[in-house]
């Protein structure tokens, strides 16, 4: 097992990651110290790995009790964060309860949602299930739901007291979930960090294959990124933890326009990278060169890389402007300055913009 630290002063947490640890009790006694807890899972995860994780607390007299919630992104929203907390309420939960979210994205983000609102907040813990959620929601404490309008525009920053990356639940994930989650893997190489984008482009094949020794390894490398980046800007106040949202305005916009989980947030991030690295090609910053590169490795790991043809410019347009990111007004994208060196910029032509949005099967090709 290796052991990460998320460092927040009185609000660090450890990040564990190795195989089987939902059974291991010193992953979770040290920090769940409620008497009460909830584990919060969906219908596909929790008839899988539910009985194990309820074993492990039992044995140490914790009060156990579950919510289960259907499986999907189109489930992320206010509706049913209502769920979690009746169900609290009906199993009569104190303020000093503790949430543990056992499942992907979903799961974590409305977790971690539903601990910062009851009782107006109770701690949690993250046992992620799929590998976007080990590598990179389940750190970093933003939590939200849906709205029709736009995705993850209503939530709450609040950090988990551990996370439990177990790499044995990967066994069960499907092809393309699995594919989801290396578009976010591959954001830290193209985002921060040159030698482990290197790295990732040798080993792409053996990290589809689901080679055990490579993944650990991806896995640790991308949740130390992530550690990094929010000890040193937890609250995005100075827009180096916004640097994590490559791609993310234009593939929520994909999200959001085709319907909340036609596509996977991995699907649509990756061609929102590819859509970024097209625009900072097109401003001067990248190469043709660097643009196929992106390209290449996102089309290796099994991810789309072009945008859906019936999601028209302006549509994009409208809906790239619902973005947590926007400022007085003005949109704010995350681009590239080099491979490995991001940056967020208000400072493009609309026009340049429009030429990305309307390039479809064209993106990173010059235009006639």
């Amino acid at each position: 097992m290796q052991t990460l630290q998320v460092a927040l002063n009185e609000r660090s947490y450890p990040i564990f990651i190795g195989e089987n640890l939902l059974t291991q009790v010193n992953c979770f006694k040290p920090y769940l110290t409620a008497k009460q807890i909830m584990i919060v899972s969906n219908s596909t995860i929790a008839p899988l790995y539910l009985e194990r994780v309820q074993s492990t607390l039992l044995a140490q007299s914790y009060v156990v009790e579950t919510h289960i919630m259907p499986d999907g992104e189109q489930y992320k929203d206010i509706a049913h964060i209502e769920g979690i907390f009746t169900t609290l309420l009906e199993k009569r939960f104190n303020r000093d309860c503790a949430l543990v979210a056992l499942g992907g994205g979903v799961v974590g983000d409305m977790t971690g949602f539903a601990a910062a609102c009851y009782q107006r907040g109770v701690s949690f813990l993250q046992i992620p299930t799929t590998l976007l959620a080990q590598v990179d929601s389940s750190v970093g404490g933003k939590t939200g739901v849906n709205h029709p309008l736009g995705k993850n525009m209503i939530g709450a920053f609040k950090q988990p007291v551990a996370v439990l990356v177990d790499t044995s639940v990967l066994d069960t994930l499907n092809e393309r979930e699995y594919a989801a989650g290396l578009a976010e893997v591959i954001k830290y190489g193209l985002i921060r960090d040159v030698p482990f984008l290197a790295w990732l482009e040798e080993n792409i094949d053996g990290l589809v294959a689901r080679d055990k020794v490579l993944l650990a390894e991806a896995i640790a490398r991308s949740c130390q990124n992530k550690a990094d980046v929010v000890a040193a800007d937890e609250l995005e106040a100075n827009d180096l933890r916004a640097l994590l949202n490559l791609g993310h305005t234009f593939g929520h916009a994909i999200e959001t326009a085709m319907g909340y989980g036609v596509w996977l947030h991995g699907e649509a991030v990756a061609t929102g990278m590819l859509m970024a690295a097209d625009l900072s090609w097109r401003l001067g910053y990248l190469s043709i060169a660097d643009v196929d590169r992106v390209k290449k490795l996102l089309v290796a790991a099994k991810l789309p890389v072009i945008p859906p043809s019936t999601i028209s410019p302006t549509t994009f347009l409208d809906l790239m402007a619902v973005d947590k990111k926007v400022l007085a007004g003005k949109l704010r994208l995350v681009l590239l300055k080099s491979l490995g060196e991001a940056f967020v910029s208000a400072d493009f032509p609309l026009a340049t913009l429009a030429q990305t949005l309307a390039a479809g099967t064209q993106l990173g090709q010059a235009y006639d």
